[in-house]
């Protein structure tokens, strides 16, 4: 029977060859990449009581990838204003889209989580995992090597730019201004606020209204990501609706808020 120690360097031969042969990364700390990929469901305590997860290397990756983004789409696009590079930069490192992209890369193949089903995985972990691994390659590279490997790889085989910028994903932005146009407050009212059991990850939901009128509601992991998600389905109901038109869903609301 093969004792534990070499059922552990069979485990860390298996990763380190899914890091150099998928990711193409050559660890030098393999054990930070390890800890990139354990969820805080399955956190490890350790003998003096402290607890150890991937939300710290989360966060660390989080600012990174910010960071090298941000440098990426100034270089990339020298003659476009702040707001265009902003816009950008929030499309590609928005929750979905660091899902989307952590999936094709195949971070789920490894990523250790407990009482969470596989689209729960995919659809909210993965993302984080991958904020992880460029947390600990930041760690183990230094932010040089982990500039070139966001750029290079990240971007190079996961990111159509051409396609992000015809993409649009601020719908908030595009209600408030609908609301001005037609003169009418649009508001955003937490209704609630919550943790999921199977990942303990925090859940927002948020309520849309015109006028005071409730008109759609939406939920994500953080109260950004529900008013987007809120605002959307908005946006949708009055682009088609068969019962008004837009000026006819304005008279509609102004003569429920009258009424109030």
């Amino acid at each position: 029977m093969m004792d534990e120690s070499k059922l552990l360097m069979a485990k860390d031969k298996v990763f380190s060859s899914f890091l150099k042969e998928q990711l193409k990364i050559d660890a030098g700390n393999l054990q930070l990449y390890e800890l990139a990929f354990l969820h805080r469901s399955a956190s490890l305590n350790l003998p003096d009581g402290s607890v150890v997860n991937n939300e710290r290397l989360e966060f660390l990756g989080d600012a990174i990838i910010d960071a090298v983004i941000a440098d990426f789409l100034f270089r990339k696009f020298p003659n476009e204003r702040e707001g265009f590079l902003t816009q950008m930069r929030s499309k590609i490192v928005n929750r979905a889209h660091l899902d989307s992209i952590a999936n094709r890369m195949g971070l789920v193949q490894m990523l250790i989580a407990y009482a969470t089903n596989p689209e729960t995985m995919k659809k909210r972990i993965c993302g984080d995992a991958f904020e992880a691994l460029m947390g600990a390659m930041y760690l183990d590279k230094g932010y040089e090597k982990t500039l070139k490997y966001i750029t290079d790889h990240v971007l190079k085989n996961y990111i159509d730019l051409d396609q992000l910028a015809q993409t649009e994903t601020d719908f908030k932005s595009r209600l408030i201004e609908w609301g001005q146009k037609y003169k009418l407050q649009v508001g955003f009212e937490i209704i609630e606020e919550s943790r999921e059991e199977s990942d303990c990850s925090p859940r927002f939901s948020v309520q849309v209204t015109i006028s005071s009128v409730p008109i759609a509601k939406g939920s994500g992991r953080s109260k950004k990501e529900a008013e987007q998600m809120a605002s959307q389905k908005t946006l949708t109901f009055i682009s088609t609706s068969t019962d008004f038109s837009t000026d006819a869903l304005v008279q509609y609301l102004e003569r429920i808020k009258n009424k109030r």
